[in-house]
């Protein structure tokens, strides 16, 4: 289910550390979120895609979040890619992932709404993954797509391989990645009225993440987020 991603495909990677973020990134289109125009943001090694501040916290909190925080998070985590693992972003006009975008998010529609026609996309990886006090070889590889046309946007979660759900600062165990506070998946508009969170977030349900979804294709998730 993931989209093509890493250097070869012109990603740009985070710094290589604990709770570490992208620059801010300015986009070439603005992405519409529930009324809020974005037009910049920040991907956030511990598994968020964040407008307007980044995200350094790797303690998962339930959506909706007090205050105006928006944000999308595939899978909102302790990650420390100063122990394994990158996490890797660009943005794209390229014709073939928009073709690619155009067939998967025709999932996400109602048969009376007219097609998704994305002119724009952002693609967020983070490719095997490691947790924060990590003992093992276990990690974590997800995604998120963004998507918009300029007036309907679509956030769409991928999950390959999830191996560990939460690190030892929140209680987990250095050698499963398992216990304590587990990974919250979803999205948080800022507005405390839009926002959502994936079933079995913050519970050890969220191991199984890759299994489910809202569109029919085990691995993925698809929203439509603007207005």
């Amino acid at each position: 289910v993931l989209y093509p991603f890493g250097l070869e495909v012109g990603d740009e990677a985070t710094p290589t550390e604990d709770d570490g973020m992208s620059p801010e990134i300015f986009l070439w289109e603005t992405f519409s979120f529930y009324g809020q125009r974005h037009r910049s943001l920040y991907v956030n090694n511990n598994g968020v895609v964040s407008f307007g501040i980044g995200v350094p916290e790797f303690t998962p909190q339930p959506f909706p979040l007090p205050g105006h925080r928006p944000f999308v998070a595939p899978y909102w985590a302790d990650v420390d890619t100063g122990l394994g693992g990158n996490v890797y972003y660009r943005q794209s006009r390229k014709p073939e992932l928009l073709a690619r975008l155009t067939r998967d998010l025709a999932n996400a529609v109602k048969p009376a709404e007219p097609a998704p026609k994305p002119m724009w996309a952002f693609v967020a990886t983070w490719y095997r993954v490691s947790f924060f006090g990590a003992a093992s070889d276990k990690v974590n590889t997800f995604q998120a797509v963004l998507a918009t046309d300029g007036a309907t946007s679509f956030i769409m979660l991928n999950y390959g391989d999830i191996q560990w759900t939460t690190g030892i600062s929140n209680g987990g165990n250095a050698h499963t990645g398992l216990g304590g506070i587990p990974a919250q998946a979803g999205f948080n508009s800022g507005d405390g009225v839009h926002y959502y969170n994936i079933p079995g977030s913050r519970s050890p349900a969220v191991l199984h993440i890759g299994h489910k979804s809202n569109v029919g294709i085990l691995g993925r998730w698809i929203f439509r987020v603007d207005e």
